[in-house]
């Protein structure tokens, strides 16, 4: 992997640049779409390839572990052959999920023993056979085994937690150089910052891995249920740590607002459910603020999704035909929406990254933040 810093904002920290990997280029910021079982739900590659135009999606470790299964994927040649999806992929470690499954699973020194929400099933996940799983799935970066902590959490516990995740990343550098290469591609390591809300603890974990070298790194346990001021405050503690030139990936944020102040800290790197999970449930993204597409009021609206005419669908769709679509339950409505958004996201991180270019991105920043903090 190769990291290129193009430009920087000079009245923020916001930077951008290019990520080169064995499937393409990625232009930062960056915002990737959750593909979390091989698929981005709802939404067709050669749309997600043609209008929503990613250069990284994203895949998840235990979900795909769990179905189709790593001997699946392994003989279809690796995940991108499998989804038929020929750009970057990026995978998670699945210590999301180990987080989320808390009723479920026993986190110990050697590993986390979990069952599956399926058919509960026993698995057990340890730093070494998350990186086999990873080099099995093919995913061009791949991330270290971590224990995401919950919020709030005790100050003794995070900093736990935090010590075992480095001892864990340590057992995965250890073990994925002992890993041959599959398929013919290199993949790429990010280990993960944790540490909770704890200033001298989210300082001591970005120092640990600054000093592991790796070629890019990512902030974790973020987005978990802490208030957005308190989230800013540890990234901007993070990224004052973390090398410049290397890409920073926070995982799992979040609103569009979130995304652009996190870009303004430094941030390079996103994903999140959020536009897909709300575009599902008819919770739209725009310019001028958010749209409940339910709601009687946009029954004879039959002026664009987006009246700035930011749109990335065949046809500039109205609310009322986008409406209509929700109130009859056709699953087309579900699938304008989900790439309505997904674009949006798209649209928001690439006119980011012209602003910073341009020398203007505080200004513009701002002005969007504005815009978008409404519901219409």
């Amino acid at each position: 992997m190769q990291f290129k810093l193009e430009g920087k904002d000079e009245q923020s920290k916001a930077r951008a640049g290019t990520i080169t990997l064995d499937h393409g280029v990625v232009e930062t910021p960056i915002f990737m779409p959750v593909g979390t079982v091989g698929t981005v739900k709802g939404v067709h590659q050669k749309e997600l390839a043609e209008e929503i135009n990613p250069d990284i999606i994203l895949g998840n470790t235990y979900h795909l572990y769990l179905r189709p299964q790593t001997q699946i994927l392994e003989k279809a040649g690796g995940l991108h052959k499998f989804m038929n999806w020929d750009r970057n992929i990026l995978t998670d470690s699945g210590g999301y999920q180990v987080y989320s499954l808390s009723a479920n699973r026993k986190i110990k020194e050697e590993g986390v023993k979990f069952k599956s929400h399926i058919d509960g099933s026993t698995h057990f996940f340890t730093p070494e056979n998350v990186m086999e799983i990873q080099r099995t799935i093919g995913a061009d970066i791949i991330m270290a085994f971590d224990e995401c902590t919950p919020y709030p959490c005790e100050y003794n516990y995070a900093k736990r937690s935090m010590h075992m995740t480095h001892r864990w990343l340590d057992r995965c550098i250890s073990h994925l150089e002992k890993l041959p290469v599959k398929y013919g591609y290199n993949q790429t390591f990010f280990p993960i910052v944790q540490g909770s809300t704890y200033k001298d603890l989210r300082k001591q974990s970005a120092e640990y891995i600054a000093s592991v070298g790796a070629d890019g790194n990512a902030i974790g346990g973020l987005s978990v249920g802490e208030p957005a001021e308190e989230m800013y405050e540890m990234t901007e503690v993070v990224t004052a740590i973390l090398p410049e030139d290397k890409p920073r990936y926070l995982m799992g944020v979040g609103t569009p607002i979130n995304i652009l102040e996190n870009i303004a800290l430094g941030i390079d790197m996103f994903d999140c459910v959020m536009p897909t999970r709300n575009g599902r449930n008819g919770m739209l993204f725009t310019a001028n603020g958010t749209i409940n597409i339910k709601n009687k009021k946009w029954e004879d609206n039959f002026s664009e999704i987006d009246e700035m005419g930011i749109t990335w669908v065949d046809t500039a769709y109205s609310k009322a035909y986008l409406r209509h679509l929700f109130t009859v339950n056709e699953m087309l409505g579900r699938q304008i929406a989900t790439i309505h958004n997904l674009g949006f996201y798209l649209w928001l991180v690439r006119e980011a990254r012209k602003h910073i270019l341009a020398g203007d991105f505080a200004s513009w920043k701002n002005t969007m933040v504005r815009n978008m903090d409404k519901r219409l």
